[in-house]
């Protein structure tokens, strides 16, 4: 198949496709003789398995090694799942900075009268010394 019926197979662009091919993610397919990419069922397997990969939150490192390890008839289902529980733990993680974030904001926003006085509680929180926050400690620029 060519690259737009793989693209409509796998619910992917064409420029997605040709840019996991250029970095080296998925197979490289075989080239008919007018030059034209030739796609195969493995390609929709492996498309496939980054989309729905991406989906749930794995990074394209993270993808071509599951990648890696779909292809391997050696590994281990013990191998994959801690990949798995790796990224739930990340996810957990940014679950609990994004609930701090909200409750900060959320006493912040409580604090401001929101009337057409210059004096803002939210201004002076983000700005102000004593402004501590876990989810802000990171540098952010």
């Amino acid at each position: 198949m060519n690259i737009s019926e793989i693209a409509k197979q796998t619910d992917l662009t064409t420029k997605t496709i040709r840019f996991y091919e250029d970095k080296g993610i998925i197979s490289a397919p075989q080239r008919a003789s007018n030059g034209y990419r030739r796609y195969n069922q493995t390609h929709v397997a492996e498309l496939n398995l980054i989309r729905r990969s991406r989906m749930v939150g794995f990074n394209l490192e993270e993808c071509k090694a599951l990648l890696a390890l779909s292809r391997d008839p050696e590994r281990k289902s013990a191998d994959v799942k801690e990949k798995a529980q790796e990224k739930l733990a990340e996810i957990d993680h940014k679950i609990a900075e994004l609930q701090h974030m909200k409750l900060t904001l959320e006493t912040l926003t409580e604090q401001c009268p929101g009337n057409e006085g210059s004096a803002c509680p939210i201004i002076e929180g983000l700005q102000g010394d004593s402004f501590q926050s876990s989810c802000c400690k990171k540098s952010h620029a």
